[in-house]
């Protein structure tokens, strides 16, 4: 078996789609068809169950997958040792798009002492993120503490500190409460405005239910005019001025809008973050202060 079919296999595995995995591999999904047809004759048994729109993998593929995994990892992990900060890397970071957005600068300062190193960041919730760093798809995910729960947790993972995240009221600077920003607003004042939020929790999806922006409803219920899941459409609606939005403050400085101090609010919202990642896979990961 040669690596680079096996890699070819791992991506089509993670896909069930040719034309997908020839998409991440930039191939043709010709030469991934005959990646793959090398390797199934090179083992004599077929590793998917094959339909007109996909590739289902089969047991004996999903017996090779894990194994695959570990000889493409040991195969990397050796050429890195050899090449030492020569060395061509990817890196696959996962993790909520807000998380990615406030760290993956960060983490492209940690791998600039390897001029060969590429950056992937991958938007997903956390729990998706978690799920793919324990199929061996990622080699780190950006997650929220509520996210060290998962089923997907392995004891050979560690999670590293990255501070928190707070979360407050943001408005437009010509929204009709900016001009008060010196001195904190009343609660009453803040509900008497309409907010944008995102429909799902922008850190975990659907597993926090609607309205799940931090703020809470069943305290101090908002009208909420927009709804909108996507981060930059919602700051998008802020600096319209047509709404206001509780959200992670440093957005709110990047789109140059401005916070709101709520008096009585009788809440806060603060995320602690963390990036989980595999020591084993240390290398490839960009270990986390090395």
């Amino acid at each position: 078996m040669n690596l680079p079919d096996l890699r070819v296999f791992t991506v089509v595995a993670r896909h069930d789609s040719l034309h997908a995995a020839a998409a991440e591999l930039h191939l043709t999904p010709s030469a991934v068809s005959k990646a793959l047809r090398r390797l199934e004759e090179e083992l004599g048994l077929p590793l998917f169950d094959r339909s007109t729109r996909q590739l289902v993998l089969n047991e004996r593929g999903a017996m090779l997958l894990a194994r695959a995994r570990v000889l493409l990892d040991l195969a990397e992990q050796a050429r890195i040792d050899l090449q030492g900060e020569s060395a061509a890397m990817d890196c696959r970071i996962g993790g909520p798009a807000v998380l990615l957005w406030r760290h993956g600068g960060g983490i492209a300062d940690a791998l600039q002492p390897y001029p060969g190193a590429r950056q992937h960041l991958h938007p997903l919730f956390e729990g998706d993120a978690l799920a793919a760093l324990a199929r061996g798809e990622l080699h780190a995910a950006l997650v929220t503490d509520e996210a060290l729960d998962s089923p997907h947790w392995s004891p050979q993972w560690e999670a590293t500190a990255l501070g928190e995240l707070a979360l407050g009221v943001i408005a437009a600077s010509s929204h009709p409460l900016a001009g008060r920003r010196r001195k904190p607003v009343d609660v009453k004042d803040v509900l008497a405005h309409p907010f944008a939020s995102p429909a799902r929790s922008l850190f975990c999806g659907q597993a926090r239910g609607s309205r799940s922006d931090g703020w809470r409803d069943d305290l101090l219920p908002r009208t909420i005019r927009y709804w909108a899941d996507d981060l930059q459409v919602l700051l998008g609606l802020v600096r319209a001025g047509r709404a206001l939005a509780y959200l992670p403050a440093f957005a709110a400085q990047e789109y140059g809008l401005v916070g709101i101090k709520v008096a009585d609010l009788g809440f806060s919202s603060v995320e602690r973050l963390r990036l989980v990642w595999n020591p084993a896979r240390a290398a490839m990961a960009a270990r986390p202060g090395g």
